[in-house]
């Protein structure tokens, strides 16, 4: 078997002269304890020397991306030229399928190959003759910083930089442009005041100063490169009855070069556009397929980058550029708001009032995925975003229609929405079943409760003989017993005994004589 070795010097190839050592590599270390011993597993079978820094680059370059350059082909045709039956080990297994796909040589990579690697780079000076370990020490220290520029110079972040500083030179332009446009309309408005209110486009209205120039000039100047024909004749009429102040023609001169200044930076605001959609696609295509170039390219610029942006959760997505509003709401406890920069979105802007609260936490939550994607993602494609935004605009329709369109079926019919009616469940106790008695009323007792009979019971009062006792002062007293029986049909009666002390009628008549003569005395 063989071995690829790459190092900051070239490519080597070493043949492995025992291969029972990769069974039991626990213990392989042993044997490249000195180059002595490591000769003896393997030897170098052929080296590839880079020729300056710029080859190096290169193939650290094509080495970090799994693929095969120019040296390194050459050397393994070269060497398996003459044995074509044997097997290459490398490091990397996406080197190996590289090498496999295109030049068929079978490659093994594993856990016993890297353990290997190992031990040949702890004595790869001692291996490969004339490599000093101070010139390898200093190729690897020049091909790291290489790399590292390398890496440097191509980062994305970088380009998000591109992207920050034209979105918000963008937006300087467009607000310059409007101050400018503004101050030509007023200045030119006091010699003709009545063009401002004919032509309401902002451009039209530029070109239109710069061709005519003075108003008795407008029946003589030909429009028909800037207005229509009725605007035409609209402007030249209202110039021949302008109540306008009449100016020299070096004020004229100057709102020319105004106007100039104007379409200048018209036409600059349209090529940084295109640069900035360009950027945009490139750098972020899922983003911009589902919330346009200027919208993706505002979101990044808040963030500061796309990573920064990648690490956002989707409600803080959903709210960028509205802090303010954010936090004035939780300070005053209100409803905090729906939307930040996601309210200029197209698939926000198209949904009605009622739904751009939904559509605009929907978008979010997309948008936070396609961030990632882009920004962490090894391909760029633009599946995702495609997938998402149709999915989106699906909900929307279906939100604007009020879920009224079938599932299933023909799919275009409206569907029958039946009345709802809310029937509760709630059961109640009836009062009626409280009652012992037999009731003529006509209630009805709910069938769920059920209630068991009720209890028949029997009185029965026993009166006895009347038995006579003496007291402490010397009176007799009449006792009577009562004996109270309640009787069930299944049970035997239960007896209760009361005393109660009876006096005779003839002890009371005496005390109502002798209340009578106390108030008779009295």
């Amino acid at each position: 078997m063989l071995v690829l070795f790459e190092t900051a010097a070239g490519f080597a190839i070493f043949k492995l002269l025992d291969e029972k050592k990769l069974h039991k590599v626990e213990n392989l270390f042993e044997d490249f304890e000195t180059p002595e011993q490591a000769s003896k597993i393997v030897q170098l079978q052929e080296f590839k020397k880079f020729t300056d820094s710029a080859d190096a680059l290169q193939a650290g370059v094509a080495l970090n991306e799994g693929k095969i350059c120019k040296p390194l082909k050459k050397l393994l045709k070269k060497v398996f030229s003459e044995v074509s039956h044997e097997q290459l080990m490398v490091w990397d297994a996406k080197l190996g399928n590289s090498i496999k796909d295109k030049l068929g040589v079978q490659c093994v990579s594993n856990n016993s190959v890297s353990e290997l690697m190992r031990c040949i780079k702890s004595q790869v000076e001692g291996l490969i003759p004339g490599l000093q370990e101070k010139e390898l020490a200093a190729m690897s220290l020049g091909l790291g910083h290489n790399l590292a520029r390398y890496k440097l110079k191509f980062s994305p972040d970088k380009v998000d930089t591109m992207i920050v500083q034209a979105i918000s030179l963008l937006d300087d332009i467009d607000k310059e442009l409007n101050n400018y446009i503004m101050r030509a309309r007023e200045w030119y408005g006091w010699h003709f005041p009545e063009l401002g209110k004919i032509i309401t486009d902002n451009r039209a209205y530029i070109r239109a100063v710069m061709a005519m120039g003075t108003r008795d000039k407008a029946v003589n100047t030909d429009f028909s490169e800037i207005l229509p024909e009725e605007i035409e004749e609209k402007v030249k009429e209202a110039a021949e009855v302008s109540m306008g102040t009449e100016v020299a023609e070096e004020d004229i001169l100057n709102i020319k070069n105004l106007c100039e200044q104007v379409l200048e930076l018209t036409e600059y605001r349209a090529q940084l556009y295109e640069y900035l959609k360009n950027r945009m696609v490139a750098i972020a295509p899922n983003v911009t397929i589902l919330v346009g170039e200027l919208v993706g390219a505002r979101l990044i610029a808040h963030a500061g980058s796309l990573i920064n942006l990648a690490k956002h959760p989707a409600s803080t997505i959903q709210i960028l550029g509205a802090e303010k509003a954010l936090f004035r709401a939780l300070k005053s406890r209100h409803a905090t708001p729906k939307y930040g920069l996601l309210y200029h979105a197209q698939l926000v802007s198209q949904t009605s009032l009622k739904n751009k609260g939904k559509m605009s936490r929907m978008l979010a939550a997309k948008a936070a995925l396609a961030c990632r994607y882009d920004a962490l993602g090894e391909e760029t494609t633009t599946d995702m975003g495609i997938d998402n935004r149709s999915k989106l605009a699906s909900r929307i329709a279906m939100l604007e229609s009020g879920f009224t369109r079938k599932i299933s079926g023909t799919g275009k019919a409206q569907a029958r929405q039946a009345k709802y009616e809310g029937v509760s469940e709630v059961k109640e106790y009836s009062a009626a079943a409280d009652s012992t008695l037999e009731s003529s009323s006509k209630r009805k007792i709910d069938d769920s409760y059920e209630l068991q009979p009720p209890k028949k019971l029997k009185i029965e009062i026993v009166e006895e003989q009347p038995e006579t006792s003496q007291t402490s002062s010397g009176k007799k007293k009449k006792k009577k017993k009562l004996q109270v029986e309640v009787k069930e049909e299944s049970e035997e009666p239960e007896v209760k005994e009361e005393t109660m002390d009876v006096e005779s009628s003839e002890k009371k008549k005496k005390k109502k004589k002798k209340k009578k003569e106390a108030i008779e005395n009295e």
